[in-house]
């Protein structure tokens, strides 16, 4: 079971970590800093340090799967292609020091609390959602129009206005006894701890409070300039936001 760092502390760039087994996949570590792919969010890159100071490139971070396929509590870093010679040289138990790309976390991190806000601004239920480092978008479940100049200024109040964000956590009994919370209709929070991870934004009124496993900045100020670029009618109940930065 990989500890998933992450969830604490967003900020966190790097850490020591020893090597549980390496699969078909990638290789699977005791802890680890790297965001693995889902909840719409995309998966962490970076790199993994050996001890003779040679560097593995990590192009992405998945959650192992069982048997079944189903998403296990482990963590796989998948290397980059090309790498097969150190590869080869790693064993079980080995230490690697490991590190995000920190750039491209960050723009995951602003653009996933600014998914936030537009729930704020547009409160339906959501029916898909992707974060990229380049764009994100959320699908509306909802048959209504929306104004693209609107939802860019109130993003802009939002952002401006320096909310700040709190990670906390329910029990799997208060989510239960508040279905609303629960935002999205595609991905449903994760259980089996007996309590569930929940980002606020905001102090005595919250604009926004829902589970999420995703990264966040601190204060919606550090999301910086996003605009909505582009509406979608996706289906008769669907409307698209993407999202964009500034230019």
């Amino acid at each position: 079971m990989t500890d998933e760092l992450f969830r604490s502390d967003a900020y966190l760039r790097d850490c020591e970590a020893s090597i549980l087994r390496i699969e078909e996949g990638g290789i699977v570590l005791d802890r680890t800093v790297f965001y693995p792919q889902g909840g719409g969010q995309a998966g962490d890159s970076g790199w993994l340090a050996l001890a003779d100071g040679r560097e593995i490139a990590i192009a992405d971070t998945r959650k192992a799967k069982d048997a079944e396929g189903q998403a296990t509590q482990d963590i796989v870093h998948v290397p980059a292609p090309g790498q097969e010679a150190l590869l080869d040289a790693l064993h079980p138990g080995d230490g690697v020091r490991v590190r995000i790309d920190w750039e491209r976390r960050h723009r995951l991190m602003r653009f996933h609390t600014a998914t936030h806000l537009l729930c704020h601004l547009v409160p339906q239920p959501v029916n898909g959602c992707s974060i990229t480092p380049e764009y994100a978008r959320l699908d509306f479940h909802m048959t209504e129009p929306l104004d693209k100049e609107a939802l860019t200024a109130g993003l802009a109040r939002l952002v401006a206005a320096g909310h700040p964000l709190t990670v906390g956590a329910i029990t799997d009994d208060e989510l239960d006894a508040n279905p609303a919370l629960v935002k999205s209709m595609s991905v449903q929070p994760p259980r089996g701890t007996g309590t569930v991870r929940t980002i606020r934004i905001g102090d005595a009124e919250s604009i926004d409070f829902q589970p999420c496993g995703g990264t966040h900045v601190a204060n919606t100020r550090e999301i910086g300039a996003v605009v909505v670029t582009k509406i979608e009618k996706k289906s008769a109940n669907s409307r698209r936001v993407v999202l964009g930065w500034a230019l």
